[in-house]
């Protein structure tokens, strides 16, 4: 049998000792890297889709800021011409330009005392009304919600004129005190929504004790739901302010004298020329001046807006 097998050319196989004492396997030793398992590769693979997509999300959101600073930096007839040698010689021209001219100080003082009163006064009503929806069990509570969820898809530009009827005829025209009612009104419905899932994803357990403690429902938001619905309370603040800060047409609407014009609308008149020609390096710097404080207060107030606008997702 053994003739046999060498007749046919196949040698017998057998358990040879390998090169580092084990069995021969047929192969040779391995020569490249371990290649990662299964989960291991899919955990990559994720890792680099969400920073790739994270690149291109803040590319999204950096490269306008960017060329806005640039623009900001550019003379009027090089914003409006085709990108030439000029689109890299910046200055602080148009910056000099803007902060020298009265009217943009008084509209930044306007659009402050406009903003800050709007949102400590949506923050304060939208946290008793969205305290009210979560906790009052009383007729229709659901039916008012909801109507108070249908004001967010109607716009205020579609009932501007007969807003502007009601408030002339209750002498709010051209008054910061009317203007800040407008805002309220305008942002209540979003803020109310918000911290109304703020108070709902506070346990119950919670108010039950302070009430057994003796605290009343003053004392209740004011010393024990505080702390657990800053989130919410911010983020409504914030959006009031955000939204009462770059608002344009209706403080235009409202304000008719120019000594209480906000700082949007100042940045509207800034024109030269007999023809009224718009100098668009001057409204560049002038928007990079307005979106300053919304970027530093978004930045300060971000993990708080976040975790605002995600309450109410679970409940507990």
């Amino acid at each position: 049998m053994a003739g046999t097998a060498s007749l046919t050319g196949t040698a017998p196989t057998a358990d040879l000792p390998g090169p580092a004492g084990g069995a021969a396997t047929g192969r040779g030793p391995s020569s490249g890297a371990t290649r990662p398992s299964g989960p291991e590769r899919d955990t990559r693979v994720r890792r680099t889709l969400y920073a790739v997509g994270g690149i291109l999300a803040a590319l999204v959101f950096v490269v306008p800021l960017v060329l806005a600073l640039v623009r900001a930096g550019q003379p009027g007839d090089v914003v409006v011409a085709a990108p030439d040698g000029r689109f890299l010689d910046l200055s602080w021209v148009n910056f000099r330009l803007i902060l020298d001219q009265p009217e943009i100080w008084r509209g930044i003082v306007n659009s402050v005392v406009v903003s800050v009163s709007t949102a400590v006064l949506t923050a304060v009503l939208a946290t008793l009304a969205g305290y009210g929806f979560a906790k009052f069990g009383f007729r229709g509570r659901g039916l008012l919600f909801g109507l108070v969820l249908v004001t967010l898809m109607v716009p205020f530009q579609a009932i501007l004129t007969p807003l502007y009827l009601q408030m002339n005829a209750m002498r709010l025209t051209d008054s910061l005190f009317g203007l800040v009612l407008f805002y309220t009104t305008v942002n209540l419905p979003f803020c109310v929504f918000v911290m109304r899932n703020a108070f709902e994803s506070v346990p119950g357990e919670i108010e039950d004790s302070a009430h057994v403690d003796g605290a009343g429902t003053v004392r209740m938001i004011v010393s024990v739901l505080r702390p657990l619905v800053v989130p919410g309370a911010a983020t409504a603040a914030l959006y009031a302010f955000l939204a009462s800060w770059t608002e344009f047409l209706g403080a235009l609407t409202f304000l008719t004298d120019s000594s209480l014009y906000t700082l949007p609308v100042s940045l509207v008149n800034l024109q030269q020329g007999a023809y009224g020609q718009v100098d668009f390096g001057l409204l560049a710097a002038g928007s990079v001046v307005a979106m300053i404080p919304c970027v530093v207060l978004y930045v300060a107030l971000q993990r708080y807006y976040v975790a605002g606008l995600a309450s109410g997702a679970v409940k507990g």
